[in-house]
């Protein structure tokens, strides 16, 4: 076994594994929660990229509700850049010949 040669190939898969988180970052998820009358748009990276609230949602006299529906969504948006982060990085995996386990 030639040392040399597994430093090389544990640095392409180092290197590539990065390249494949800035490309995660930049990708964008939707989320909703209310039937769509709150959505946020989630980076890659978890970062909230915007939110938007319907006006019929906007109650004074209910603002309970209104932060639940922001959470909701929020959480929902994090999950699915969870999701996402996960399925990049093993398609990544898959493609350099690591096994499952090792991302």
């Amino acid at each position: 076994m030639n040392i040399q040669k597994v430093m090389k190939q544990m640095q392409k898969a180092q290197e590539k594994m990065a390249a494949v988180q800035e490309e995660i970052a930049a990708k964008s998820v939707e989320a909703t929660s209310g039937g769509g009358m709150v959505k946020v748009v989630m980076m890659g990276d978890g970062s909230l990229r915007s939110l938007e609230i319907d006006r019929e949602v906007v109650d004074p006299d209910d603002i309970d509700m209104l932060q639940d529906l922001i959470v909701a969504a929020v959480n929902e948006g994090k999950r699915r850049t969870s999701e996402l982060a996960a399925a990049e990085m093993q398609k990544a995996a898959g493609g350099m010949g690591l096994p499952p386990g090792l991302v």
